[in-house]
Order: structure tokens, then C-alpha cells, then sequence
């Protein structure tokens, strides 16, 4: 539960970042992360489409440059892309220039005022310097997507389980968690739906 929700005194170190949105309003924001990725990132786009759903994807660098017909797909979609890093950096082990710098190389591909930190952590000054120019989305529910410990149906669960009024959900549009997300992507859509949330982007 602590990786699928993480508690509040994990989220008060990043004060300023968005983890849940109105827990007034029965809405959640669908996520993405690492893409684009040939195939997997275009099928997930497509999926959306046939549900008339928009949501965030967290993108890395490196992936927009190798990856750009992927890219525009996303964006001329109607979707909204935030800033993942150049190369997917984990903060904690890195200098803050060296990842701010990695950022900002990534912004030369991505342009967007959002950013999500790779795993979610990173140096306070690292946050404190980027808070500066960047909006932090973390999550409310992390899927799992990506752990070769579950399967689709586990993270079905995940969501089943967790979502709750301005949940933040985050998958991810990797290889890596492709088979989990082909199974439980179409399903956990199904039954938010049957559960009378709508889905939301940010502003």
C-alpha cells in the first residue's frame, strides 16, 4: 500500500507537487509514463480515443527524440505531455545540476510547464530549483504496471482498490509494463466508468 498510495508524510516533502486533485469531485486524471514507445504508446493513444479520454503523459527525452512521429500522435490526439527527464534520471543519485540540466534537455523536446520526477524522488534542492519552473504531478495511485511480480489482474486490482475521488493514476507506456497495461488499461477504464468517474486532464 505504500507504493500504491503513498501516505502524507511522504507527500509533504514536495509540498507544492499535485498528488490528488478535487476529493469533492468524482474525477481522476490518467497518467502515463516513460514514452513514447513504438507500438505500445500509439495503442494506448487509440484506446483513448475510442473512449473520448484525454490524460497526461510523462515523457522522456530521449524517447521524443528517437520516437517523434509517437510523440505528435499524443499531442495532436489532444492530449497533455509533461517533462520526465532527458534520459530517466533517479535524483537521489545524481548532482542537482546534472539533473537539472537533464531536464532541461528533455524541455527542448517535450515544452511543458509539468513535471513528474522519475520514481517519484528526488534532492530537495533538485525539487526546490525545478519547482521554480515546472508544475510537480506525482500520483494519488501508482498501478504497478511495470512489476514482473503481478499480473494484469493484479493491477486491475490496484485500481479497484485505490481510486478514489481525484486520483491521480499513474501507468506506464513501457515495455516493460506492456503486457500488465494491455490487460488492465481497457478493464480499469471499463469499471471507473461503471463507477461513474469521469477523467480529467490538467489545466
Amino acid at each position: 500500500m505504500f507504493i500504491e498510495q503513498v501516505p502524507d508524510f511522504f507527500r509533504n516533502l514536495y509540498p507544492k507537487a499535485l498528488w490528488r486533485m478535487d476529493p469533492n469531485e468524482k474525477a481522476v486524471y490518467l497518467t502515463f509514463d516513460d514514452g513514447p514507445i513504438p507500438v505500445i504508446t500509439p495503442w494506448v493513444a487509440d484506446l483513448l480515443g475510442r473512449y473520448n479520454i484525454k490524460a497526461t503523459f510523462f515523457m522522456v527525452g530521449d524517447n521524443v527524440h528517437k520516437f517523434p512521429q509517437e510523440y505528435m500522435q499524443i499531442v495532436e490526439s489532444g492530449h497533455r505531455v509533461g517533462n520526465h527527464t532527458f534520459n530517466h534520471l533517479k535524483g537521489l543519485f545524481t548532482s542537482t545540476k546534472e539533473y537539472v540540466d537533464n531536464v532541461d534537455q528533455a524541455d527542448a523536446f517535450i515544452h511543458s510547464n509539468l513535471f513528474r520526477p522519475p520514481h517519484g524522488m528526488l534532492r530537495r534542492k533538485q525539487y526546490y530549483e525545478l519547482s521554480k519552473r515546472y508544475q510537480f504531478v506525482m500520483w494519488d495511485l501508482v498501478t504497478r504496471d511495470y512489476s514482473f511480480r503481478l499480473y494484469g489482474e493484479d493491477v486491475l486490482a490496484n485500481v479497484k482498490r485505490f481510486a478514489r475521488n481525484g486520483s491521480i493514476i499513474t501507468f506506464h507506456d513501457s515495455m516493460r509494463s506492456e503486457s500488465n497495461l494491455r490487460y488492465a488499461l481497457p478493464r480499469s477504464i471499463d469499471w471507473l466508468l461503471e463507477q461513474g468517474y469521469t477523467f480529467k486532464v490538467f489545466e
